[in-house]
């Protein structure tokens, strides 16, 4: 049986795949951005690893009704619309792809996703 990367590592090549992601830590968390704004950041909640990222607006309460054992708002910034993903033992990688990506691109300059969107980058 083929033993599956850490959700950490998993997390990390999909942010890292986007144009000019970097990762720093910030508050002793793994955090992803894209010309030094945030758009995901990797934390824990009640001790398993989780993901917090920008949402669409309405987005999160849907997620959350939708899946409540997958989904959650997060504190500090869920008031802002962002939602939480828990990646225990069930993830959809594909799902939680669709989410990083959509976090980036609320979170990178239009002129930037212009620019890789004619070369399909992301």
């Amino acid at each position: 049986m083929k033993r599956q990367a850490a959700p950490l590592t998993r997390l990390r090549a999909i942010c890292l795949a986007l144009p000019e992601a970097i990762e720093r830590e910030t508050w002793d968390i793994p955090t992803f951005r894209v010309r030094n704004k945030i758009f995901v950041m990797a934390t824990t909640d009640n001790g398993a690893p989780s993901l917090w990222c920008k949402a669409p607006p309405g987005a999160q309460t849907i997620l959350i009704e939708a899946a409540p054992a997958r989904f959650f708002r997060p504190p500090y910034v869920g008031h802002k619309g962002w939602i939480g993903v828990r990646l225990g033992a069930e993830v959809d990688w594909h799902e939680v792809s669709d989410l990083v990506r959509r976090s980036y691109q609320l979170t990178a300059p239009k002129r930037l996703l212009s620019h890789h969107a004619r070369n399909a980058d992301i």
